[in-house]
Parts: C-alpha cells; sequence; structure tokens
C-alpha cells in the first residue's frame, strides 16, 4: 500500500522535471536559393574565394596601413566592440541566475523608552545569513541563458560585419583619393596641352593664318581646362580628411602620411570566385546575426511560456542574537528553512499577451532574415555584372583613349600646316580630354567594384571561423581596463 501511495507523487515529480524546458526549434526563412549565379563576373567561376585579409589582393602596402589603422582607431568600431562588452556582461548576469544568492547583515541596537513613571531600556546585537534559491523548473533561467548566449553571438557577428563595412569604406575612399590625385594630374596635363597649342595659334594669327576667332576659341578652350583643376583638388583635400575620420583622427590629421605610393592603373584588380549561393549563408556575418537572432527569440519565447507556471523558491537562514551591544557572547541560536511556492490565479490575459508577442517577435526576425538573404544575393549578382561591365568597359575606353591621343597629334599636325583649321584641333583636344578622365573613372568603378563584390560575399568570413576570427578582437573586459 505504501509503494500504491507513493506512485502519484513520483509520476508527479517525473511530470514536473520531464517538462522543464520549453524552447522550441528555431524558426526559419522559407527561400529556394539558387544553384548558381545568374552573373559570372569578369573572371568566371575559377577565381578564389575571398581570404580574411581581401584587401591584400590590391597589393597596395599603402591601402594595409590605412586599413590596420582604422582598425585601431576607428570610433564606430570601437562603439560596437562595446556593444560585444555589454552583451558578455549581459550573459554573466545571467549566470549568475544559476546560484543561490547568500545575504550577510548584522546589526547592533540600543533603544529606551519611557510612559513618565517606568523606563525600558534595550540593548540588542544580531548576526544574520541568508540564501535563497529559485528552482528552475519549467527552464525559464536556462531560457533565458540560451537567449543571451544567441544576443552576444548576433553581437559579435555585427562586430565582424562592422569590420567589413569598415575596411571596405577605407578601400574606396582611398581609391577615390586616387583617382582625384590622377584626375587632377590629368587635367594639368591638359591645360599644358591646350596653352601649348594656345601658342600655335596665335604665332599663326600674328603672321596673318589664323584669324582672332581662332584665338578666342582656342583660349577659351584654356579657361575651361583651368576651371576644372579647382574643384579636383578640393575633392582631393576632402576625400583625403575623410581617411583620416574613418581612421579615427580629426581632420588634417594626415592618416595618409605620404604622397600615394601608386596610381589607379598600377593597382591590381584581383580576381574573386563568387562561390555557390548556398555558401553565401555562412559567409556573411550579418546573415549569421539574423540566425543568432533567431535563436534568441524562440529562447524568448521559452521565458514567456515559463512564466505560466508556478515559481517555486527555496531560502534557508541562520543567525545570532544577543541582548547586549556588539557582542555577541552567549547568543541565541536561530535556523530557517522555507519552500515556496507562487502561482498567478489572474493576470488578464499579460502572460499569454507575452508569449503572443514573442512569437510574433519571432515570424518578424523571420521575415527580416528572408529579406537580408534575397538582398545580399542581389548584392551579389549586382557587384558580379557591375565587375563585368566596367571591366569590358575599360578596355574598350583603353582603345578609345589611344585613338584620341593619335587623332590630337594628327589634328595638331595638319593645324601647323594649314591643311585643317582650328575646329578639328579643338575637337580633338575635347575628344582626348574626356577619353582621358573616362579612363579613370571607369578604373576606379572597377577597383570599387572589387571591394564591393568582396563585402558581399562576406569578405572571406565564415561561421566556422568565428572563434579566431577578428570579433575576438572586440573588447571583453570592463570598459575602463579596455587597451585601445
Amino acid at each position: 500500500m505504501k509503494k500504491l501511495a507513493l506512485a502519484p507523487l513520483a509520476l508527479a515529480c517525473g511530470l514536473l522535471f520531464a517538462g522543464c524546458s520549453f524552447v522550441g526549434p528555431v524558426a526559419e526563412p522559407d527561400v529556394a536559393l539558387p544553384t548558381t549565379w545568374q552573373e559570372s563576373g569578369p573572371d568566371g567561376a575559377l577565381a578564389a574565394v575571398p581570404s580574411p585579409e581581401w584587401w591584400k589582393g590590391f597589393a597596395s602596402t599603402q591601402l594595409d596601413a590605412l586599413i590596420a589603422d582604422a582598425f585601431s582607431g576607428s570610433p564606430d568600431l570601437r562603439m560596437q566592440g562595446e556593444r560585444v562588452v555589454q552583451a558578455e556582461l549581459a550573459l554573466r548576469v545571467a549566470n549568475a541566475s544559476l546560484f543561490p544568492t547568500l545575504n550577510l547583515s548584522g546589526n547592533s541596537g540600543w533603544n529606551r523608552s519611557s510612559d513618565g513613571s517606568t523606563v525600558a531600556e534595550r540593548k540588542s546585537t544580531s548576526l544574520n545569513l541568508s540564501a535563497s534559491y529559485e528552482l528552475d523548473l519549467w527552464g525559464r533561467v536556462s531560457s533565458s541563458i540560451a537567449s543571451d548566449k544567441a544576443s552576444l553571438a548576433a553581437t559579435r557577428y555585427d562586430y565582424d560585419g562592422a569590420r567589413l563595412s569598415l575596411a571596405a569604406s577605407v578601400a574606396t575612399t582611398y581609391f577615390q583619393y586616387l583617382a582625384g590625385v590622377e584626375r587632377l594630374t590629368i587635367a594639368r596635363e591638359n591645360l599644358a596641352i591646350a596653352e601649348r597649342v594656345l601658342k600655335v595659334v596665335d604665332a599663326r594669327y600674328r603672321n596673318g593664318a589664323a584669324s582672332a576667332l581662332d584665338v578666342s576659341r582656342q583660349n577659351t578652350t584654356v579657361l575651361t581646362q583651368r576651371a576644372q583643376i579647382e574643384p579636383l583638388e578640393v575633392q582631393v583635400r576632402q576625400t583625403r580628411t575623410a581617411l583620416d575620420i574613418l581612421c579615427g583622427h580629426p581632420p588634417g590629421a594626415n592618416a595618409l602620411t605620404q604622397q600615394p605610393e601608386t596610381t589607379l592603373s598600377k593597382l591590381d584588380i584581383p580576381a574573386i570566385g563568387a562561390g555557390i549561393p548556398s555558401e553565401l549563408l555562412l559567409r556573411r556575418p550579418d546573415l549569421a546575426a539574423d540566425e543568432a537572432r533567431l535563436q534568441a527569440a524562440a529562447a524568448n519565447i521559452g521565458v514567456a511560456r515559463a512564466e505560466l507556471f508556478p515559481s517555486i523558491s527555496l531560502s534557508a537562514g541562520g543567525g545570532l542574537a544577543n541582548d547586549l551591544l556588539f557582542s555577541l557572547v552567549d547568543p541565541t541560536r536561530t535556523v530557517s528553512i522555507t519552500a515556496s511556492i507562487v502561482q498567478a490565479i489572474f493576470d488578464a490575459g499579460r502572460r499569454t499577451a507575452a508569449i503572443d508577442s514573442a512569437r510574433s517577435r519571432e515570424r518578424e526576425l523571420v521575415e527580416s532574415y528572408r529579406k537580408d538573404i534575397l538582398t545580399s544575393l542581389k548584392e551579389v549578382e549586382d557587384a558580379l555584372s557591375n565587375a563585368a561591365r566596367d571591366a569590358h568597359q575599360e578596355e574598350a575606353q583603353t582603345q578609345i583613349l589611344a585613338e584620341a591621343e593619335r587623332s590630337l597629334h594628327l589634328a595638331e599636325i595638319r593645324y601647323r600646316e594649314g591643311a585643317d583649321d582650328l575646329l578639328a584641333v579643338l575637337d580633338a583636344q575635347r575628344t582626348r580630354f574626356s577619353a582621358q578622365d573616362q579612363l579613370a573613372q571607369l578604373r576606379l568603378a572597377r577597383l570599387t567594384d572589387a571591394v564591393n563584390l568582396y563585402k558581399a560575399l562576406g569578405g572571406g568570413w565564415t561561421v566556422e571561423a568565428d572563434n579566431t576570427s577578428s570579433a575576438a578582437d572586440a573588447p571583453v573586459v570592463a570598459p575602463e581596463k579596455q587597451q585601445p
């Protein structure tokens, strides 16, 4: 009979501990990933996928130094590092909930009271130690810890994403600076050509072989070329200060400490392989962060569901007391053990609404993740098509420039010999000036396309390498002890 009487209790305990977790499976977005890319890019599918130090593919030691400077001094990256610190501390707080809470208190006091005829005096000293612990039977604490772990992972992935974006911004701005310097050089060379032709026209005018209109037209060309120089000079200065800001320096601090070591045409344009679309989910930190946030949302549903069930806590305490002031000689000893259970009977639907809210948040994150996947696929496709287009255009523009330079040379010779009028020279000048500037801009576009493709592909980042990736460089100590 005794065994039969204990059977319901054993069954109840078994059910109690069997249902200690309410974290369900993590929802996944319904996206049919393509098997291949529609665009092949300028280098086809044989190129290697990006490496973690992808910017070294441009073969510029100056760019390498700028990016290293930005990694150590960028305010944006430091702010993201502090978010990693905050997420780690939040996880530490959540983990502390798994352990009992101990409190020690003590007091000593003296009290005197009088009713007019009788005086009462009381002295007391006590020392108490108490401990309390909440039983995590329904998985509320463990679900909360799981949520904080996933949030920490998402924050680290955000750090990696910020690092990738910073490197891409520095590379793009550096290329814009080189393009500005090159276009400024081209403008000055074109001004020198225009001034040289003006001297020829002026000499022919003095000898009666050219008209005043010819002189005026060529003088207009000289003035036009001269007017184009100042805006380019301003653009170069502003791009240089933009590099200062990206590296965490005030404008004018000259993060670019020396003149460009190279030109746009001498920079390597690396061959970049896009891999297959399904690999993109493992190679972009922003998509990994989306997935981690979904894991946190699933754990938060478990936290909300656990709130429906009773809260059970244990507490114990012990103390010493004496009727003396500041003394515990021969004290009175007390010991207490308490178990408590609290179950909400009516909360006007607050807990069920919290569960529904957590589920809605999960559905929102699923759609956000799905949108980011679709956006990332388009970014890669666009980067591949832009790279192929600009590569073909640069090749064609190189041929156009060669013909334009030949035409200008022939036009000047024919003008000196009187075989053509000045209009042919003016037209050849404009064509050559435009072709040269357009070629510099196309070279910049190709370099920018390579950066965009690197960024769209995740810059060599992988989920498997996250434990040893740059995210590990994020601060993991209190901010006041953090090293820059």
